[in-house]
């Protein structure tokens, strides 16, 4: 059971990581994306997955689909800011000429490393930045990007290996979009996220860099139920657990946590009032981060140096009532 097989979606190698409670779909030639988490036990998918016939849209907007990566998360006004001297524009692809969500998108990574143990099962895939030339047109300094997945029992770990390959200092983020499913059934679940704050935005929706209080969102940090809710909200983590819990109330339920070194703050979003999904999303860096004027310990922006590489760990935990995991 604890092994990798390969599969197809739309003509693209798929590779699946299989352990007895779950099975785990990585699409590498497609922006590396976690494209599908199916659940054995309880016989559901956890992700919005893209169906075949999506194609067109996933091309559009891949990252409304599984667990994609984001980098840069968020927006940046205008797509411009200068950086070390150097003056970055990235693509105005949104509202208001601004940019959203980064270079990366559908761009191909090489699978380069499988394994399978008694434990679990990993594997690794790569990108160069330097092989888009989009994506240097934007972004000017090389980066090497790793990523390796291993599935173990209910738990599957991602780390994010960032190496940077230039000459100069570059400002680096990196979020990730996860979709999980409420099954259009909000009432049911309660989703629990230590955080301090609030971050405010403007008519753009890009964050000033200032805080307000929680008030209703007090309510997350011990447990709010989805019913009702409609988030688009940025949260300020500070010195609490980065950790989000998603419960059922049959006792089912994810545990979501990242690296508290690098990952400074959650993004909520529903699409509208949450039915279908909930979408949990562990940021670095603060949206619009190099514009905000803010020292890099409250924004999140990592000054990457040449020759510094980087880990970024993401797990998420599935979580099986009690009865359920007796022998």
């Amino acid at each position: 059971m604890k092994k990798v097989t390969k599969g197809r979606w739309n003509g693209y190698d798929t590779y699946i990581l299989h352990s007895r409670e779950l099975e785990v779909t990585l699409l590498p030639r497609l922006g590396n994306n976690v494209i599908r988490i199916w659940d054995h036990v309880h016989e559901r998918d956890i992700l919005r997955h893209p169906e075949e016939q999506e194609l067109d849209f996933y091309l559009q907007k891949p990252y409304h689909f599984g667990i994609p990566v984001l980098i840069p998360p968020g927006r940046i006004r205008r797509g411009q800011f200068t950086y070390a001297g150097q003056s970055y524009q990235f693509d105005r692809n949104t509202a208001n000429d601004n940019h959203i969500h980064g270079l990366h998108r559908t761009q191909a990574w090489c699978v380069s490393d499988i394994d399978e143990d008694e434990d679990g099962c990993a594997i690794t895939t790569e990108f160069l930045t330097s092989d888009d030339p989009n994506w240097m047109r934007q972004y000017p300094e090389p980066l090497k990007l790793e990523m390796t997945i291993r599935l173990q029992g209910t738990s599957l770990t991602q780390t994010y290996k960032v190496s940077h390959l230039g000459s100069s200092p570059a400002p680096f983020g990196l979020g990730l979009h996860t979709w999980f499913l409420i099954d259009g059934a909000p009432e049911a679940w309660t989703l629990k996220v230590p955080v301090s704050g609030i971050y405010l935005s403007d008519e753009e929706i890009i964050t000033t860099g200032e805080t307000a209080p929680l008030g209703e969102l007090e309510a997350l940090n011990e447990g709010l139920n989805l019913k009702g809710t409609n988030f688009d909200t940025m949260l300020k983590i500070g010195d609490l657990p980065v950790k989000a819990e998603l419960f059922r109330d049959d006792g089912y339920g994810l545990i979501y946590s990242a690296d508290p070194a690098y990952f400074k703050h959650w993004v909520l979003y529903s699409k509208g009032e949450a039915d279908q999904f909930i979408c949990v999303e562990p940021y670095t860096w603060l949206p619009d981060a190099p514009n905000l004027g803010l020292p890099n310990e409250e924004t999140g922006l990592i000054d990457l140096q040449p020759g510094q590489k980087l880990d970024l760990t993401v797990k998420l935990d599935i979580v099986h009532p009690a009865e359920e995991t007796q022998p």
